[in-house]
């Protein structure tokens, strides 16, 4: 149970490794952002979805998991010497201000925050927005991923800044805005008219309204899917540091029975000092 504990802690991801996650999610945004995806996304309702799904749960994921905050200079540089500490950056500053305030409430609010850019973003009146004026996929795009990358630093590690809630609450926070995101899908998919005006369907020719409505939904769905490793990792690893109080006790009763030093003899012909 113990080595169970001592496992806690995910292993550190390293320098390479989130460069790679950062570079991921830099390269996703051009690729839905240029043609052909960006041509497509303004005839088929389901590549507008991937390409919305790629603002709001792919590209925030990946750019806080491999945000690279020493390499942009926005942490403390390394120590000239033990004696002079390095000053501390933004987000040094940032990570210390979470930790000194880490209620539920802040989470939740950047859920509400991310979850009503989501639901913005997915109205009929910002999708035909978006289709007819291509120059405000930009806006959706900085704003889904701005939203979407404050709630993943609530779920998530990105050192130095450290997710400021219980693993409990993390995980309830990712399956609430998988749960949002799929609700959103589901309202899409099971309505009987079409939401969205811009998208031009032939009849015989092509995909129909109905498919295209259809895929756009299940794009969505398996989208959301993002947030299920974070689920499940916060839980598993909590369960995990429960320890059963009686084995916690008969450690820390074999631990102490190991530390205790045997007592040193006393020298010949000398006698132990009364207790006082």
């Amino acid at each position: 149970m113990t080595a169970g504990v001592a496992g806690v802690r995910p292993p550190v991801v390293s320098a390479r490794t989130r460069l790679w996650f950062a570079g991921s999610g830099l390269l996703l945004v051009v690729v839905v952002l240029v043609p052909p995806v960006s041509t497509l996304a303004r005839h088929y309702l389901f590549v507008e979805a991937l390409q919305f799904s790629t603002f709001a749960l792919l590209v925030p994921a990946l750019l806080v998991v491999g945000a690279p905050w020493r390499l942009l200079g926005l942490t403390a540089r390394p120590k000239a010497a033990p004696s002079a500490p390095g000053a501390p950056g933004p987000v040094d500053r940032l990570a210390s201000g979470r930790r000194r305030h880490p209620q539920l409430a802040r989470g939740i609010g950047f859920l509400a925050a991310d979850v009503a850019c989501i639901a913005a973003w997915r109205t009929p009146a910002a999708v035909d927005a978006v289709t007819g004026h291509h120059w405000l996929v930009l806006v959706e795009t900085v704003s889904l991923v701005a939203a979407g990358g404050g709630l993943w630093l609530e779920c998530v590690e990105s050192p130095p800044v450290l997710p400021r809630l219980a693993r409990p609450s993390r995980a309830l926070l990712a399956a609430l805005a998988m749960w949002s995101v799929w609700t959103v899908a589901y309202m899409q998919g099971m309505s009987r008219h079409a939401w969205y005006r811009g998208f031009a369907h032939r009849a015989g020719a092509g995909l129909s309204a109905s498919a295209d409505r259809q895929l756009s939904t299940l794009v969505l769905w398996v989208a959301a899917l993002v947030f299920v490793p974070v689920v499940f990792w916060n839980l598993v690893q909590w369960l995990r540091s429960e320890e059963d109080p009686d084995e916690e006790l008969t450690r820390l009763l074999r631990e102490e029975r190991r530390g205790a030093a045997p007592a040193a003899p006393s020298p010949a012909g000398s006698r132990a000092a009364p207790p006082a």
